[in-house]
């Protein structure tokens, strides 16, 4: 009965843990290329009672054993990059990419940071920027003569001077990872790279595994509502019934210590 306590609590915090990542998936429905998480979960350690194939008998041995579970526990949440739908935004400057890939964004500390957010708008001296202001990696700069602007699938930025004269001011860059469920969430629609996500490899767009680069489009989040709906139901409905089980030990208990007392 005193292991069945301690069992349910950690499935009641187990489903805790799916309550507060599904919020968070929830929340961040309207986020621009924000990834969707999701909880994997293992078991705790057994306590073995009994072996299997122990020899019950001469000559016999037991086919199963007993044992009892310790519980449930988080082992990691783990992004979805699955691509999300394109939102056709027709600014000249808004990028979406159709399939692997992160933009490139370059960091006040020097660092290089990651992200799906291809939101982009011109900085006080041209340079294509992030909306909270990082610039984006290799640099690239919209002269102030430029009256049209538009980014090709591979990434080439095109402008159109006032005397109409054409031509390529920058290539955007995409990285790519092994492993970019390993990537580590940093706010700000940045993702930065770890051990777990592998090295680098970065190209042009379309090229060695790359995406395409959609002008005029943005990514949104891949969250669905409806299944999210669903993990917080099932989880909720979890919660309680692990609250069930410490209850009904919590009777049990009761009864065996009324017994104790005749």
């Amino acid at each position: 009965m005193f292991r069945a306590f301690s069992t349910a609590a950690t499935g009641m915090a187990a489903q805790q843990m799916m309550v507060d990542v599904t919020a968070n998936n929830l929340a961040n429905i309207n986020t621009t290329g924000f990834k969707r998480s999701h909880v994997d979960f293992q078991d705790l350690l057994y306590v073995k009672m009994k072996e299997a194939g122990t020899e019950v008998s001469s000559g016999m041995k037991s086919p199963s054993g007993i044992e009892v579970g310790s519980g449930v526990h988080t082992a990691s949440t783990v992004k979805v990059f699955t691509v999300g739908e394109l939102q056709n935004t027709g600014r000249d400057l808004d990028v979406a990419i159709t399939g692997d890939g992160f933009l490139q964004v370059s960091m006040p500390d020097g660092s290089t940071k990651y992200t799906r957010d291809g939101a982009l708008q011109q900085g006080p001296n041209g340079e294509l920027v992030t909306t909270t202001g990082y610039y984006l990696e290799p640099a690239i700069t919209i002269p102030t003569d430029a009256v049209a602007v538009s980014i090709g699938p591979d990434g080439s930025v095109n402008i159109m001077t006032v005397s109409g004269t054409q031509s390529v001011v920058g290539n955007i860059q995409l990285a790519r990872f092994p492993n970019p469920s390993g990537l580590s969430s940093e706010g700000d629609n940045l993702l930065a790279e770890t051990e777990a996500s592998g090295t680098a490899t970065t190209g042009t767009p379309g090229e060695s595994g790359l995406g395409f680069v959609q002008s005029g489009f943005l990514e949104k989040s891949n969250v669905q509502m409806i299944n999210e709906l669903i993990n917080l139901i099932t989880a909720q409905r979890a919660y309680e019934t692990n609250s069930r089980a410490i209850r009904a030990a919590d009777e049990m208990l009761r009864k065996a210590i009324q017994i104790a007392r005749f």
